[in-house]
């Protein structure tokens, strides 16, 4: 597999991959995204040079963010909280290639950029409903941080999320 930051051209293909991905979500009823988040956010993504893409040949396996600060960073205990670390958002794996060790392998990828910008940590924010999320972030040797972090979306949705981290080196 191919990494590579997105570009705009690629924004409809993100688009359409993610949009399966939410109805998969929403079919095992894990219903924390929409046409709103992500997929209205990956357009700044590119503009600012964070979104990356899996690639096997010419077909998008995963994508994620890779961010120098999260706006909840504050939120739980890290491990080492004035460590540098990277933050990982947005990950999502194409459902034509589920269960294949894709997520993982999108993971590894972060945890090696995050390294290269002199990160000593990946860490990221997960909904603690998203049970395949954590298992994966736990299989993959990331550790959980003491603390959730809140997020209001609106009036009506309040979504808990766990902090994980994992050292780069």
């Amino acid at each position: 597999m191919e990494c590579r930051l997105a570009a705009e051209e690629d924004l409809p293909q993100i688009k359409r991959m993610y949009r399966a991905i939410i109805e998969r979500m929403d079919a095992d009823g894990i219903r924390i995204w929409d046409d709103v988040y992500p997929c209205e956010f990956f357009q700044g993504d590119i503009e600012h040079g964070r979104l990356y893409l899996l690639t096997e040949g010419d077909e998008m396996v995963a994508a994620f963010a890779l961010s120098d600060s999260n706006p909840g960073e504050s939120s739980v205990k890290w491990s080492d909280a004035q460590a540098k670390a990277c933050y990982l958002d947005r990950l999502g794996v194409n459902v034509r290639f589920a269960r294949r060790g894709v997520g993982s392998a999108a993971l590894r990828r972060a945890q090696d950029l995050a390294r290269k910008r002199g990160a000593r940590y990946l860490r990221l924010f997960v909904v603690d409903i998203n049970v395949p999320a954590i298992n994966l972030y736990r299989k993959s040797g990331f550790s959980q941080a003491d603390g959730v972090r809140v997020e209001r979306i609106d009036v009506d949705l309040v979504l808990q999320e766990l902090g994980f981290e994992i050292a780069t080196t």
